[in-house]
């Protein structure tokens, strides 16, 4: 066996001593150098099931492909199932024209096929497609201090802010093979000290601040520094609510795209600021102060990517991440009450709500609230707009979008929630 500085256990020398099959050995030691990397000294049993962010058949991803394709000849699975990131391609709710079409064939060719591999090695079922993986009705909720082997950035800042589960933000494909293995290196956000709090987030807004806007500025500031926000539970109240968690969804994403962070606290409200307070603050953090000015630059400082500023928006993307149940219910309640103001009988451009699978199936259960959608032309989508807008053709298009992360990383242009609303039905 090759020697490698980290404490393992009888059964991790046995496996990779290669007792347990070449693929098996191979699988365990590339989730050790990755650890030895980052300076983990052990490895950690992985509670609960794991969480992919490789979902889309992009044919240049060869490697990924042998690598499943290894892993299902010698029947290895994941200890327990897992969801993995959302779908790129819906042409029934997200159209294309035909070009668009050629264009998607060529980028996710490998789809169905990559798909099948995806079950034979512990998918959950067929609709754990989302980066939302850890809402009720998907079903992939860590609890409380769970060590987690995740990539998906919005879903690992989640799950560990919110839930107080612990995860890095792993590298896609080595979330796979800790899932073989059944464990993940223990460093960074594993280990107390790695949860500590470099910056306090002093929050002075005369308002809840837009949850986009308030994490893109703390993602820009910290970067991939844990930060320890104070002052939002003036707006939110305390403890965890659905609105609170609606709220942080969005808010961390932003923070986890526009920056890299992978844990934030909120003093009064997640879990390890209610247990622990500023003890979380390392001795020489640093400070931010967030006012109604310094939101107001960080919305004047995003770039217009579109090649004609004054273009009409050809699409809308609400749900970057997926939308929770309770945020399409409510997208459905302010776009009735905003196309009724503006006396039209449908949104003015093509408007999407992004939400995964299980979340729209349990949404079309309620036929009314589905009818009253529908009649106003707003369509439910499972993709993720981020692969659709992938594509040099849709990109080019003029779409604009509430999402923080979208904007980020494509040429989508970020409004507000209430100027998203003007924009799309007209309201004055």
């Amino acid at each position: 066996m090759d020697s490698y500085n980290m404490k393992l256990t009888p059964e991790e020398i046995e496996i990779l001593d290669g007792r347990r099959g070449e693929t098996l050995q191979k699988a365990l030691k590339s989730v050790v150098l990755y650890g030895e990397t980052f300076g983990a000294k052990r490895l950690l049993p992985i509670d609960g099931s794991i969480h992919l962010v490789t979902s889309f058949g992009i044919p240049m991803l060869t490697p990924v492909f042998d690598i499943m394709d290894e892993l299902i000849k010698e029947n290895l699975r994941t200890k327990e199932s897992f969801t993995v990131d959302p779908r790129p391609l819906d042409y029934e709710n997200v159209k294309c024209n035909p070009l668009q079409k050629v264009v998607f064939r060529i980028m996710y060719g490998k789809q169905e096929m990559y798909e099948k591999q995806l079950k034979e090695v512990g998918l959950k079922d067929d609709n754990a497609f989302t980066c939302t993986c850890y809402l009720p009705e998907v079903g992939n909720t860590p609890k409380k201090g769970d060590i987690l082997s995740w990539a998906e950035s919005s879903a690992v800042v989640f799950a560990n802010s919110v839930l107080g589960a612990r995860s890095n933000r792993n590298s896609g494909v080595i979330e796979l093979l800790c899932g073989i293995v059944g464990k993940v290196p223990e460093f960074g956000l594993l280990i107390d000290e790695g949860r500590k709090a470099k910056w306090l987030i002093q929050l002075k807004t005369s308002k809840l601040p837009n949850a986009q806007i308030l994490g893109s500025a703390i993602g820009m500031k910290v970067m991939e520094d844990v930060p320890y926000i104070v002052g939002l539970d003036k707006h939110l109240g305390k403890g965890i609510s659905d609105t609170t968690i609606n709220y942080l969804k969005d808010m961390g994403a932003a923070s986890a795209s526009n920056g890299a962070v992978g844990l934030y606290h909120v003093e009064n409200i997640t879990p390890e600021a209610i247990d622990l307070g500023e003890s979380l603050l390392v001795d020489d953090y640093k400070t931010y102060i967030i006012d109604d000015g310094e939101l107001n630059r960080i919305y004047d400082s995003y770039p217009i990517m579109w090649k004609n500023p004054s273009q009409t928006p050809k699409k809308c993307f609400i749900g970057c991440p997926h939308l929770s149940l309770s945020q399409i219910y409510d997208w459905v309640e302010r776009i009735e009450e905003a196309v009724k103001i503006s006396g039209k009988s449908k949104v003015l451009i093509d408007t999407i709500l992004s939400a995964s699978p299980d979340v729209i199936q349990e949404f079309k259960k309620d036929k009314l609230a589905l009818q009253r959608l529908n009649s106003m032309g707003v369509k439910l989508t499972y993709i993720c707009p981020l692969m659709y807008m992938n594509n040099p053709l849709c990109a080019k298009e003029p779409i604009i979008t509430n999402s923080n992360k979208l904007r980020t990383y494509t040429t989508a242009r970020f409004y507000t929630d209430e100027i998203i609303l003007s924009k799309i039905t007209g309201l004055k």
